[in-house]
């Protein structure tokens, strides 16, 4: 059997896993909530478990470790820092909405004037 091939049985394993955790939740519907959700959380971890074996799978969790040790290497800014960000995006918004609420309203006398409703 060659990869493609066995990539996408994994694949199809996978969702299985993923879908009979699902089944499991809807078929036993009398059962306790915890139990429901621990089939649904079983069936994912099983999912994750079975694609994790495909090629893609393996390339994904190399590319979600190296994403995380790129998100540490990133200069975070301080408190101060964002606080002042945020406070400019505030003030600016203020500013935009009032100028926005005057050119509306000016348009809308403007329209009224023109067609004599003023």
């Amino acid at each position: 059997m060659n990869d493609t091939a066995k990539n996408w049985l994994i694949v199809i394993g996978s969702l299985a896993c993923v879908g009979l955790g699902v089944f499991g939740f809807y078929r036993f519907a009398e059962s306790p909530l915890v139990v429901r959700l621990a089939m649904i959380l079983g069936g994912l971890g099983a999912g994750a478990g079975v694609a994790y074996l495909s090629t893609q799978g393996k390339t994904f969790v190399q590319f979600a470790r190296e994403s995380i040790d790129e998100a540490k290497k990133v200069a975070w800014p301080t408190r101060s820092e964002t606080v002042k960000m945020t406070m400019i995006v505030f003030v600016f918004a203020v500013v935009m909405a009032i100028f926005l609420f005057a050119v509306d309203t000016a348009i809308g006398y403007l329209i009224a004037w023109l067609t004599k409703r003023g």
